[in-house]
């Protein structure tokens, strides 16, 4: 048995696999705001559902963040209080076993690249547009870490070709400006939409469907955005498949709108890559981490 934990900003997520690699169970948590808490959190989930299906299973771990290739640290991750954790090592002493740990958006790609939307392509991009913003990237069946295990940290470039009204950008966690999770996240679009301060963007695009017309106008922003700063990934990578997860993933505006705007930027007179949504929802990671074993 593989069990996967999904380690999200607001929610985490347990599922056990079989040798055959369907789900025998999910559980979710909130995600508590404190490295103990989530230490705590992930020993309940994975001994609960150890208990429950009566068999042990091997620990794979997706977080928002990676761990350092040379402190074995986590960086990087949104959910600050994270950072600088030997979680690897806490999570293996806590459990009593190796657990292996990867970035979300890694698992995510893994899971979509394996048997999801983009399962068969010869490359995947796979972004996560939820409480932040990353992405992982799957060559020919195997996933891409890169020497400094960050492969696919798209979420902190600057977003590409800003107009006068969106330059400088806003401050993002990081310490820098302007970086693409700032204008795509989830809490950017509710902020985009209802002013500093909103953080929740889930009834955006039925408020644009009944004629909030500021709901409308902050989505068409998002979409314009999302198509430059993936039009930035084809330039570079020139994948196949741009599965997208997370929450916003969801908008079912980004798979007409989005494909529709990104030529503009794209340096090539046709652009044959496609956008799809995951196929596994907002269990993608989970999945994913699984199969880190």
């Amino acid at each position: 048995m593989r069990i996967g934990v999904d380690l999200g900003g607001t929610k985490i997520e347990v599922a056990a696999l079989a040798e055959a690699g369907h789900a025998l169970l999910r559980r979710r948590v909130p995600t508590p705001r404190s490295y103990e808490g989530v230490l705590d959190a992930i020993r309940f989930l994975v001994e609960g559902a150890e208990e429950e299906l009566g068999a042990s299973g091997t620990v794979g771990v997706g977080i928002p963040g990676s761990l350092s290739p040379a402190t074995g640290l986590v960086r990087g991750a949104n959910s600050t209080w994270l950072n600088g954790g030997r979680l690897e090592e806490d999570l293996s002493r806590a459990l009593g076993r190796p657990v292996r740990i990867s970035n979300d958006a890694n698992c995510l790609a893994m899971s979509e690249a394996s048997d999801g939307a983009a399962a068969g392509a010869p490359s995947v991009f796979a972004a996560i547009l939820g409480t932040g913003v990353g992405a992982g990237v799957v060559m020919d069946g195997k996933l891409l870490e890169g020497v400094n295990r960050i492969a696919g940290e798209w979420g902190h470039n600057p977003l590409p070709w800003m107009d006068a009204a969106e330059h400088p950008g806003r401050r993002c966690w990081c310490g820098r400006q302007g970086c693409i999770e700032t204008f795509l996240c989830g809490p950017a679009l509710a902020a985009d939409t209802d002013g500093p301060g909103a953080t929740d963007a889930t009834g955006v695009p039925a408020r644009a469907a009944a004629g909030d017309a500021a709901a409308a106008a902050a989505l068409a922003r998002h979409a314009h955005r999302l198509a430059r700063a993936l039009a930035h990934v084809i330039n570079i990578l020139d994948p196949h498949v741009i599965v997208l997860g997370g929450g916003l993933s969801n908008m079912e505006h980004l798979y007409t709108e989005v494909p529709r705007l990104w030529g503009q930027w794209v340096f090539s007179d046709v652009v044959n890559t496609r956008l799809v949504r995951a196929r596994h929802g907002d269990s993608s990671g989970v999945l994913g981490a699984a199969r880190l074993w």
